[in-house]
């Protein structure tokens, strides 16, 4: 039988927020090509999602949505090893490793924690999670012998720090991890909110301005119909002059296949609210497929045998590194 010599790339998605349009065509609809470019272990961030306080129920039904996007947009179990990360202590376990074999320094320099306390305030209520966020994240690189971890910018700070982390520990207790190189995750077309062309369109941004790939559709329709314009009524790419036009033709442009250029030609003079309605048109249609097929996903039980599979092939990888650590270490 002959060795297989693909690369093995990690990926971590936290259930943390509802997925929206920006997420699906700028990350989602990417990503899942790399399931045939490279060996693939996807895992659902559910410990780093405790990092600031969330509701457990809200936690539960996301995390249960996310899985069910993911598979509806492609994600195959036969090719990927989908799990929790809950579900594999040894997360948790080689996190406490991690956290041991680095500084306070370099912890504090990490630019998502100074963002983070800064929106919090600084003061003695900020979870201590939110420091140790980057050592459960090695932990998470470093179990599975990742050549490639496709990151944001806002992350691959973190994949830095776990390489340096992974040289520190090779050089005290001899080669145990695989030392890791980021990459820029793939990404589509960037879509911007509907109220405020010039915010990207995300989690965080308002309801009007945010389509959630699982809200009701008539909402959708009417988000898009709200959406803010310009008082040219000519249907042109014009990111700079007209970025409210120019995001409805990206989108547009991005769940069609069709140019830019080709779609602006064709409604150049039809008035915004045709070329509205058909951007609705096309966004309520893909959504609905892609809601149908989540609620398939969900309905047919398939998820838990997924993760199960999942967690035990996970759990094997993750049991053979944390042997070899902890006898490394002096723990066996």
């Amino acid at each position: 039988m002959e060795e297989n010599k693909r690369k093995r790339m990690l990926s971590g998605i936290k259930p943390t927020g509802k997925l929206t349009l920006g997420n699906y065509i700028g990350a989602i609809k990417q990503f899942v090509s790399y399931q045939d470019e490279y060996d693939l272990l996807v895992f659902i961030a559910d410990l780093h999602s405790l990092t600031l306080p969330i509701d457990p129920k809200e936690l539960r039904e996301n995390t249960k949505d996310l899985i069910a996007i993911y598979l509806a947009c492609g994600l195959d179990p036969e090719k990927v090893i989908l799990f929790k990360q809950s579900d594999v202590h040894e997360h948790a376990e080689l996190g406490y490793i991690m956290a041991c074999n680095s500084n306070m320094g370099e912890l504090h320099r990490m630019t998502q924690f100074k963002d983070k306390t800064a929106k919090l305030g600084a003061n003695d209520s900020i979870p201590t999670g939110i420091f140790i966020y980057p050592t459960l994240m090695a932990a998470d690189i470093l179990l599975y012998d990742a050549d490639y971890v496709p990151v944001g910018v806002d992350q691959k700070q973190h994949v830095e720090l776990t390489r340096d982390i992974a040289i520190r520990f090779n050089h005290f207790y001899g080669d145990t991890f695989k030392v890791p190189e980021p990459v820029l995750a793939k990404k589509g077309a960037k879509v911007y909110s509907l109220s405020d062309p010039s915010k990207k369109m995300s989690k965080s941004e308002s309801d009007k301005g945010t389509i959630y790939l699982l809200e009701d559709l008539n909402i959708t329709r009417k988000k898009i119909m709200s959406a803010v314009t310009d008082m040219e009524n000519k249907v042109r790419f014009a990111p700079e002059s007209q970025p409210g036009i120019s995001n409805l033709l990206t989108i547009m442009s991005a769940l069609t296949n069709e140019d830019v250029s080709s779609i602006a030609k064709r409604y150049e003079n039809g008035g915004y609210g045709n070329f509205k309605k058909a951007v609705a048109d096309v966004v309520v249609d893909e959504l609905a497929k892609l809601q149908a097929k989540v609620k398939e996903i969900q309905n047919s039980g398939v998820v838990d045998e997924i993760l199960a599979k999942g967690a035990e092939k996970a759990s094997f990888l993750a049991r053979k590194k944390l042997a070899k650590v902890y006898r490394k270490v002096g723990l066996r």
